[in-house]
């Protein structure tokens, strides 16, 4: 028995969204390589001046929504939303210092791997996913891998940052899916604002204990951390999260590699990073195998379960 949750069909709304999610996610890569301060320091800021934007709209427009997730059957939401803000620190803080410690390619490569674990988090869920849209899984990446030229050096510091990554990978994958769950009756607005407001608690104390500075940056710096804001995690993650009302987590999870070629464009406009061949031939892999999820998933619809209702959530 299936315990997906029901969701209309899909849509062009959702569509637009998720295109929107792609191009926005894109520029993180090259945004974040630009600025001149810690990757957690900017994860940490990146959250929390999103919870500065939306917690005033939230608190305003959504305070039935937000009383209602800390009583009776409503609590089971309300943790959904805390326990996938923990899912995504974890992810920063796991797949940021990654980078630093194997190559930027292995971890880019590794971190990719998130289909897959979001894949196995659908079956033991009790869902049953298709043979072809695990092909398409693979295809994509494989094909991540290829475009990235991972190369996976043999050394204890290389070893560390190559489990990091695929630790980024994993917990990218639980916070999905948990955000899949709450996304069945809590609005957008309401799960973003408490999911980044639990993202971004939990990195200041991970950037304390670190000894992470957080102040004392240029101005180039700061204008990377509001485009991060404006683009990857409010038009990008929290699109992301708009869609998995009406998308399966895991479909969202290999449209979300398509941040590999969207990052790659940019890097070529803007700090003229030129792709190799090799490059082109793992992207090409990488569409192919995101067409195959996307197309395979639709013939093979889910049998639904009616959510419970909310009637506090009109923009679901």
């Amino acid at each position: 028995m299936s315990t997906a949750p029901h969701r209309p069909p899909f849509h062009p709304v959702t569509t637009g969204a998720l295109v929107l999610a792609v191009v926005a996610v894109s520029s993180s890569a090259p945004l974040v390589a630009f600025a001149a301060a810690p990757a957690l320091a900017v994860a940490f800021w990146r959250n929390l001046l999103s919870v500065a934007v939306l917690g005033p709209f939230s608190v305003a427009r959504r305070r039935a929504e937000f009383r209602s997730l800390l009583v009776g059957a409503g609590r089971r939401e309300g943790l959904y939303c805390v326990l996938s803000g923990v899912a995504l620190a974890a992810h920063f803080a796991t797949w940021m210092p990654s980078t630093k410690l194997t190559s930027v390619a292995a971890a880019t490569a590794l971190c990719a791997t998130q289909p897959i674990w979001q894949g196995l988090i659908a079956r033991v869920q009790g869902r049953r996913l298709p043979g072809v849209v695990w092909a398409g899984i693979g295809v994509a990446v494989v094909g991540v891998a290829v475009a990235t030229g991972a190369d996976f050096a043999v050394s204890g510091r290389a070893v560390a940052g190559d489990l990091l990554a695929v630790a980024g990978g994993m917990f990218v994958a639980v916070y999905t899916a948990l955000g899949e769950r709450a996304r069945t009756t809590i609005s957008t607005t309401t799960y973003t604002t408490i999911c980044y407001g639990v993202c971004a608690l939990l990195l200041l104390v991970v950037c304390l204990v670190g000894g992470v500075p957080l102040a004392g940056f240029d101005a180039g710096t700061w204008a990377v951390v509001l485009a991060l804001v404006a683009g990857a995690q409010l038009l990008g993650h929290s699109m992301f999260n708009y869609a998995l009302r009406r998308v399966s987590a895991t479909t969202v999870s290999v449209l979300a590699l398509l941040e590999a070629p969207g990052a790659a464009l940019i890097g070529w406009a803007w700090l003229g990073q030129l792709p190799g061949a090799t490059a082109l031939l793992g992207l090409a892999l990488l569409l192919a195998g995101v067409a195959v999820v996307v197309l395979g998933g639709a013939r093979h619809p889910r049998h639904p379960r009616a959510p419970r209702s909310c009637t506090s959530c009109p923009d679901k």
